[in-house]
């Protein structure tokens, strides 16, 4: 037997040996690994719930502050590079492309930001029931994204010390489980502040 092959049979033969104890991590890495993909998915759904509400909320805007035209184009425009981003599976095995991503996700909230503080020099606006029903459904939906992010974080936190404990570690390696990028404190602390969405009137 040529070296070569005599590796591939020694690799093989500890992977069946690692398979075989139950102490391996295989299925308890598989079970959190789906775990994370549904803490993702459940982040892109309510990232797209809040897109969702984006054109309906800058029409509302428009009609009482039509000259506001470079917060609505600064929405739109974050709004697209957003949706530019395919946020697939594979995306949680990609640093820089996660990174890319949150860093839009980023830049969405801070349009939204700059769009809703343009209602508070519309009073107008801000009795509107359609701008109200908007505002209460948004700032819902940013709720929702805070609870999704922070199973998404705790998911990944757990399924990254499975792979980095022995003998786990050993499996993950054999079956090309690498650790997935997470939130980090600086973009964290960024997107966790929910857009302005509640004014008092000026007395």
């Amino acid at each position: 037997m040529n070296t070569p092959n005599r590796f591939r049979s020694i690799v093989l033969v500890a992977a069946l040996a690692l398979l075989a104890n139950s102490n391996c991590g295989y299925n308890k890495i598989q079970s959190q690994d789906e775990e994370v993909k549904a803490a993702w998915s459940e982040v892109l759904n309510q990232y797209k719930r809040r897109a969702d509400l984006i054109p309906n909320l800058i029409k509302v805007v428009e009609r009482f502050a039509k000259q506001e035209k470079d917060v609505f184009q600064g929405v739109a425009d974050a709004r697209s590079r957003v949706g530019s981003i395919q946020a697939t599976p594979e995306l949680l095995n990609d640093e820089a492309a996660f990174q890319k991503f949150i860093a839009a996700q980023g830049q969405m909230q801070g349009a939204l930001s700059r769009l809703m503080a343009v209602a508070e020099n519309y009073p107008e606006l801000k009795s509107d029931r359609a701008f109200s029903d908007l505002q209460a459904q948004l700032e819902g939906t940013e709720n929702r994204i805070t609870v999704a992010r922070g199973r998404y974080i705790k998911a990944v936190q757990e399924y990254n010390v499975i792979i980095r404990q022995f003998p786990s570690n050993i499996t993950a390696r054999i079956f090309g489980y690498v650790t997935k990028p997470n939130f980090t404190v600086e973009n964290e602390q960024e997107i966790s502040k929910p857009p302005e969405v509640k004014f008092e009137d000026k007395k």
